[in-house]
């Protein structure tokens, strides 16, 4: 980093993401008493709000504008959801830290009084598999927009009759209900987080990687790094169905293949576990 006391932060510009940068912010002023400079941009993902994430693939459409800061000098780190994060980092970059993790959960929204929901809005292959089986007849949709946009686009705009949300997303904005809907959490048994959900990542260049370890928790870091092993080793992404998530050496997984399984990884080592799953999804 250069020799300043004024840490620059890049972030996207949605309010999520401001809160989010904001918060790494606070934890940069409090552990390594610097002053932080919020750098918001916008990044392809935020300014192609026509496009299918499903179809484009996700990953790197909200991440590459910031990482391009990175590289150029023009920004000391950036801060993303680790779940919007390629396993792919390009050369000169490095993560140097997970935030504390948020809840992990997704988060089911439906208008009052819908019961069984004839649409719902998701782009995502992984929430759209494991909904399947709850709601076999339920026809899909994809909503762009900020978390507060597609919540409007649902409750005001009836576009659909619910969505699904990451938990970690609302509880950051403060967003505990919302008038004409209803929540409902998800628990990981029933559908498996992305890998990374509610986590937020911090990325730097690989030279001021051990400059910022300290904004790291060893607990979180320990899980999205593993999960995103198998994400990486098992070549998921935006455009497949997989789910993992960690708590505690208890793995949830799912794959469009294999369905939900469960395992304890107390009882074989990583490099087993993620052999295992290699067979089972070929």
């Amino acid at each position: 980093m250069r020799a300043s006391s004024v840490c620059r932060l890049a972030t996207r510009k949605s309010p999520l993401a401001m809160c989010q940068a904001e918060t790494v912010a606070a934890l940069i002023r409090k552990r390594m008493k610097i002053d932080v400079q919020l750098i918001p941009m916008s990044t392809t993902g935020d300014q192609k709000v026509d496009w299918s994430l499903q179809d484009k693939g996700g990953k790197g459409l909200f991440t590459k504008e910031l990482e391009h800061a990175l590289l150029e000098d023009r920004a000391d780190l950036a801060v993303h959801s680790a779940k919007d994060m390629p396993t792919d980092m390009p050369n000169g970059l490095a993560l140097a830290a997970f935030l504390e993790r948020e809840d992990a959960r997704d988060l089911l929204v439906l208008r009052h009084n819908i019961q069984t929901p004839v649409s719902l809005a998701s782009g995502s292959p992984r929430r759209v598999a494991q909904l399947n089986s709850r709601f076999p007849e339920i026809k899909w949709m994809e909503l762009r927009g900020n978390v507060e946009t597609r919540l409007r686009k649902i409750s005001e705009d009836h576009q659909a009759d619910g969505t699904v949300i990451a938990a970690a997303g609302l509880n950051r904005l403060g967003i505990s209900e919302f008038p004409g809907l209803t929540f409902e959490l998800l628990a990981p048994s029933e559908m498996v987080p992305a890998p990374g959900q509610g986590a937020i990542a911090v990325q730097t260049r690989i030279s001021d990687k051990d400059v910022f370890a300290m904004l790291g928790h060893s607990e979180t870091e320990k899980a999205v790094s593993f999960e995103r092993k198998l994400l990486d080793s098992l070549g998921g992404g935006c455009q497949v169905a997989l789910g993992v998530y960690l708590n505690h050496n208890f793995l949830n997984f799912f794959h469009e293949k294999t369905g939900i399984l469960q395992f304890n990884l107390n009882e074989s080592s990583e490099e087993e576990l993620v052999e295992d799953l290699k067979r089972r999804i070929k």
